[in-house]
């Protein structure tokens, strides 16, 4: 029997949870005790006087209930003599967009609804777009509460006429629209007597017999390597879930990033042997050469390999309150692989409700863009539009953890094929020999007027009697030259540090002890620079001085700018500064010599660069 997962979507109180919960209720769906529990939440949670509230069967958070709204994803399993379905009911709140995406990321099918008296709003707009950049290319607009409009055929068709006015670009290749009423059950599983000027299906009618597309087979392999399995020696399973296509006993398969190929010798799934597995499957491939495999390689089709590539360009679709900036390092997660990716630039972000390309300089929350993307190692991929499966990464917060935002790979940059690392005979280690010295780079942070640029000094002072080869990286005097372009914005703010993290590794490289004093307000960009280095070479000094003195001290009379409205964007005053979590040396400068400030560096020092 057929499965057709779909997702239920709209606006706030258009009675999505409403519309599963009649559905199953029409469809025979409810146990006994499940239909004994409603009828006493309905009492107690109820928003439909006497009536039953279906939405009960669907917000299972207490939170839901006392608020009458979905928060989380909740997934329905329901079957009728036609069909399997999986049905998700997602939040209408823009506040829950994350879950809706997550809900559409799996689905065959979307129910679009529309409240009969609002029409079409920005929710629906922006959902409509979600659908499409997530591949749903079958859309049913529900036109839910037509009863309160008196089930007038003229409300139906002016918001059916709107909407194929607004999706004509979105790439569906069915809208079906349908006038219902989920509360009274008009057109869910039978047809509307109060509706007779309606034609059409009803909702669960055209449900059971729309077609989907089943798992197609045609499509090359892709089994992303989840883990490699070696209970004994002599046993070598590669395990995964075959994202595309099909892997067959003596297939001719290729490790995607190597290259490497070899022949299936066997395939294994719950203790039995299979000849063959598709789409969908959870597997153990046993190959008949041991090639280096790891966790987020992929197996590929010989004759059909995907992209490998660590630039291209994506739509990106942004969960967090915190605003994606260009320039920001975050972790790019890609089937079974992961690494350090950075936005490198926003081509532009698009505007739902009139697809209208908007110039930006950073992502807002809920919205849309389309970005290039650049991670620090090459990753597999296909074209979202090929693959849904191996086409869309998340990104996560570096500090938090937290997912922020999901991205559709729309294709490689040509840049990515023709730029290639040049192999040098000369390291590091070496240059930092002649030297007589450790490479190091010391990352003063600290409020503006903190004392930063006058202890570099001192220390470099110190470290050039001592022999030592240094450079200062003051923050002032790169904005001179290299960083003259950028402002004080965040975004330039966080530019300028990836600039500068990058402009040290290259010294470091060279050998040098690089000491470079910026406010470098953000961890995130700071921990963006530690990842650049070699690992004990990083050495974050927090100068730490209270913002009530270093406006004391003013040496250039900024904070009474900024205190005045007059300085925009001033770090402690209208723009935040993250202080370190955990620096190697924390000084505190009340009462200190800024002299005594750099022996303490040095003294940490001696050890690192000896």
């Amino acid at each position: 029997m057929p499965l057709l997962r779909l997702i239920t979507c709209g606006s706030v109180d258009d009675g999505k949870s409403t519309l599963i919960g009649r559905l199953l209720y029409d469809s025979n769906q409810i146990l006994d005790d499940q239909f004994a529990s409603l009828k006493q939440d309905s009492r107690k949670h109820g928003t439909t006087g006497e009536d039953l509230d279906f939405s009960l069967l669907l917000d299972g958070l207490q939170a839901e209930r006392e608020q009458g709204i979905t928060i989380d994803v909740a997934y329905r399993y329901f079957a009728t003599n036609r069909r399997k379905f999986i049905v998700a009911d997602t939040p209408g709140h823009e506040e829950y967009t994350r879950n809706m995406a997550t809900g559409a990321s799996t689905a065959h099918l979307a129910v679009l609804l529309v409240d009969a008296r609002k029409g079409i709003l920005q929710q629906t707009r922006r959902h409509s777009h979600i659908v499409s950049l997530l591949g749903i290319r079958q859309v049913v607009l529900a036109v839910n509460k037509i009863d309160l409009v008196g089930y007038d055929q003229g409300v139906f068709e002016t918001i059916a006429g709107e909407y194929n006015e607004f999706a004509k670009d979105l790439g569906f290749s069915a809208i079906t629209q349908i006038p219902l009423s989920a509360r009274f059950g008009d057109n869910i599983a039978t047809s509307s007597e109060n509706m007779l000027w309606y034609t059409g299906p009803n909702l669960l009618h055209y449900l059971e017999s729309v077609s989907i597309e089943a798992s197609d087979l045609s499509k090359p392999l892709r089994l992303p390597v989840q883990y490699v399995s070696r209970p004994n020696l002599d046993f070598r399973g590669l395990a995964g879930q075959v994202a595309g296509g099909f892997v067959a006993v003596g297939d001719m398969v290729s490790v995607a990033k190597s290259g490497q190929c070899s022949r299936v010798k066997e395939i294994v799934t719950r203790g039995q042997s299979l000849k063959r597995a598709g789409e969908g499957q959870a597997v153990m491939v046993v190959l008949e050469d041991q090639l280096d495999v790891s966790r987020g390689d992929m197996l590929v089709a010989a004759s059909a390999r995907p992209t490998v590539a660590d630039q291209f360009q994506a739509h990106i679709l942004w969960f967090d309150a915190t605003p994606m900036i260009p320039g920001r390092s975050y972790i790019l997660c890609n089937e079974t692989d992961s690494v350090e990716a950075t936005i490198t630039s926003l081509k532009y972000e698009v505007d739902v409700n009139t697809f209208t390309r908007l110039a930006a300089k950073a992502l807002h929350k809920n919205g849309i863009a389309v970005c290039n993307v650049a991670s620090r190692a090459p990753i597999v991929f296909d074209p979202y539009t090929e693959n849904r499966n191996t086409g869309n990464f998340i990104l996560i917060d570096r500090m938090s953890n937290r997912t922020i935002g999901a991205g559709m790979i729309d294709f490689a940059l040509r840049r990515a094929e023709n730029v290639h690392w040049q192999k040098l005979e000369i390291d590091r280690a070496a240059r930092a020999a002649l030297k007589h010295q450790k490479a190091a780079i010391v990352w003063f942070t600290g409020l503006s007027g903190s004392g930063k640029s006058t202890i570099a000094n001192r220390l470099e002072k110190i470290l050039h009697s001592q022999g030592r080869h240094t450079y200062i990286l003051d923050g002032d005097n790169v904005r001179h030259g290299l960083n003259r372009d950028l402002g004080f914005t965040n975004e330039d703010r966080v530019e300028n540090i990836r600039r500068i993290a990058e402009v040290a590794k290259l010294m470091a490289d060279a050998g040098l002890i690089v000491i470079v004093s910026f406010i470098s307000p953000f961890r995130a960009e700071r921990e963006l620079a530690r990842s650049l280095a070699v690992e004990g070479e990083f050495i974050e000094v927090f100068v730490d001085t209270p913002i009530e003195e270093c406006a004391r001290r003013d040496p250039k009379g900024l904070y009474e700018k900024a205190m005045r409205g007059e300085l925009g964007n001033f770090t402690g005053i209208s723009s935040p500064y993250e202080s370190p979590d955990g620096p190697e040396v924390h000084l505190k400068t009340i009462g200190t010599d800024p002299d005594e400030l750099a022996v303490q560096i040095y003294t940490y020092l001696e050890k690192k660069v000896s």
